[in-house]
């Protein structure tokens, strides 16, 4: 039975790991290991303790994944088990394979943050949970399914290749247009109509991740080929402009 789950990392995801682990799990004890908060007891605590808890979920950056990985991997007790939550899978699971052979691990993709859970009303029902590859046990990786299946999240397996493809043209494709809507400045107006509403709460939602959107692009080689069918369409719909007769 897991009593304790530590948290590595307190960022824009982490915090929101902890609140929300605190709302469905109110029986475990959540722990968070920062380097950039002192230790206090409560809420902090030091990287062995942290550690030492029965579920070790990595928070970090992917720039500093290998890093945070390398870190937890020293302290780790054999009894305890790494879920991965990066947002790019094929990176972090080879990262796995490479200095966490031997120990239990489970590589997955909450598609859901923060932003999407407010406006929601703090409801997770048919959220994604996308799981990639694992060295946990058949039986521990079914009860943690239908755990959080009973929670009412859709539990998605696939290959971190095939994850990867479809996240360069669904969610990095919204924080790409959402960042340039916001470099150029548009806003909400008294006039909007439902469609304008529908894109400017997309852009809202990955407003505030400008380090998860350039570590995506850096990780995930399929956003590149992204970027250029973005261009090239841009292109071709800005002659289909002109072509306008007058």
């Amino acid at each position: 039975m897991i009593k304790t789950v530590g948290i590595f990392g307190y960022g824009h995801f982490g915090k929101f790991v902890y609140k929300l682990g605190q709302t469905l799990f109110p029986e475990v004890a959540f722990k968070v290991y920062s380097r950039r908060a002192e230790v206090d007891g409560d809420i902090f605590h030091s990287l062995e303790d942290t550690a030492a808890c029965d579920v070790l979920v990595l928070c970090g950056s992917m720039s500093e994944y290998k890093e945070q990985l390398q870190l937890v991997l020293e302290h780790m007790s054999d009894n305890s088990f790494i879920v991965d939550i990066a947002t790019v899978k094929k990176h972090t699971g080879e990262l796995l394979k490479k200095y966490a052979a031997g120990k239990k691990y489970v590589c997955t993709h909450p598609m859901f943050g923060p932003e999407s859970y407010a406006k929601q009303n703090n409801d997770v029902t048919g959220f994604r949970i996308v799981v990639t590859e694992s060295t946990l046990s058949d039986e521990l990786l079914s009860q943690a399914r239908n755990l959080f299946a009973s929670l009412g999240f859709l539990i998605i397996e696939m290959s971190a290749d095939e994850h990867d493809e479809l996240l360069a043209e669904t969610l990095f494709l919204t924080h790409f247009i959402g960042q340039t809507v916001i470099k150029a400045d548009f806003k909400r107006t008294s006039i909007d109509t439902v469609s304008f509403q529908y894109l400017m709460d997309a852009v809202e939602s990955v407003s505030d991740d400008k380090a998860l959107f350039a570590d995506v692009y850096r990780f995930n080689p399929y956003c590149e080929k992204v970027v250029e069918r973005l261009r090239k369409a841009q292109t071709d719909t800005f002659k289909l402009v002109q072509e306008v007769p007058e």
